[in-house]
C-alpha cells in the first residue's frame, strides 16, 4: 500500500463498520444518517442515491460528520476510468472502488489517477459480488469457486497499486495470507445468524468476518431495514468490540 493509503486506513481505524445507505434521495438518507454515529460507522453511497442525488448526497452526508464510502465500481476504458476515480477524489470521501475485471491497465489508470490527490481516498478493486454463487458464475462462463478468481483479481489489484479489494467473507483468510496484513479487504455480505440472507449467497457474522482478517465490514439491511437502526448499529458494535 502506497503511504498515502496507509495514512487513510490509519485514520479511519476507530471503526469498521461501513453503513450501505441505500436510499432513493437525499431527504431519506439524512433521516437514515440523523439515527446513526459517525464514531461507530462510515456511510457507503451507492448507485442507487448518487444517480438520484449526485455529488450533493455525498456532501451532505459528509456535512453530518460522516466519512464516505463512494461506491461507484467504475469499470470503463482506462481513460474514462482515470477521469472518474479524479472526480471521486476531489469530493473528498473516504474510499472509491472500481471494478476489478477492468484489466491491468484500467488498474493501474486509476491508480496514477488519485495517486497525487491532496486528500487521498483508498482505493479498492471489486473482485466477485457477493450475491453470485457457482451456479451464477458458471452462467456466465465464470466455471468453478469463486475463491480462486478473487484471488487471481485481488492480485491483479495489489501489482496495479490499489490499497485492496471488497471481497465476500468467504475469502477474507486466504486473501490476508496471500497479500499481508496491510492490503485492505472490505466485505459486504455481513450477516449475523439472525440475520435474513436477502440476496447475498456468502456471508458471515461480523465478529467472525474480523477474526479472519477483514479490515472494513459493510452492513446494509440488517441495520436499515431495522425497525431501530441506532440499536441495531449499536449491538454490531459492541458484538464487534467484544469479538
Amino acid at each position: 500500500m502506497s503511504a498515502a493509503g496507509l495514512a487513510g486506513a490509519a485514520s479511519v481505524a476507530r471503526t469498521p463498520i461501513v453503513v450501505a445507505v441505500d436510499r432513493p434521495d437525499v431527504g431519506s438518507a439524512l433521516e437514515l444518517a440523523a439515527m446513526l454515529d459517525p464514531a461507530l460507522c462510515r456511510l457507503k453511497v451507492g448507485m442507487e442515491l448518487f444517480t438520484a442525488a449526485g455529488p450533493a448526497a455525498v456532501e451532505a452526508l459528509q456535512a453530518r460528520g460522516f466519512e464516505v464510502f463512494l461506491d461507484l465500481k467504475f469499470h470503463d476504458i482506462p481513460n474514462t476510468v482515470a477521469a472518474a476515480c479524479r472526480s471521486a477524489a476531489a469530493l473528498g470521501v473516504w474510499m472509491i472502488n472500481v471494478h476489478a475485471s477492468g484489466g491491468p491497465r484500467m488498474l493501474a489508470a486509476a491508480a496514477e489517477a488519485v495517486a497525487g490527490v491532496a486528500r487521498r481516498p483508498l482505493l479498492t478493486g471489486v473482485t466477485v459480488l457477493t450475491s453470485l454463487d457457482a451456479a451464477e458464475l458458471a452462467a456466465v462462463d465464470m466455471p468453478g469457486a469463486a475463491a480462486a478468481r478473487v484471488e487471481l483479481l485481488a492480485r491483479r489489484c495489489a501489482e496495479a497499486g490499489l490499497d485492496g479489494v471488497v471481497c465476500s467473507p468467504l475469502e477474507i483468510a486466504p486473501l490476508r495470507a496471500a497479500l499481508g496484513a496491510q492490503f485492505v479487504l472490505v466485505t459486504p455480505g455481513i450477516r449475523s445468524a439472525q440475520d435474513a440472507r436477502d440476496d447475498q449467497r456468502r456471508t458471515l457474522a461480523p465478529a467472525a468476518a474480523l477474526a479472519a482478517g477483514a479490515s472494513y465490514l459493510v452492513i446494509g439491511r440488517p441495520i436499515t431495514a431495522s425497525a431501530d437502526p441506532a440499536r441495531a448499529l449499536e449491538a454490531i458494535a459492541a458484538s464487534v468490540a467484544n469479538g
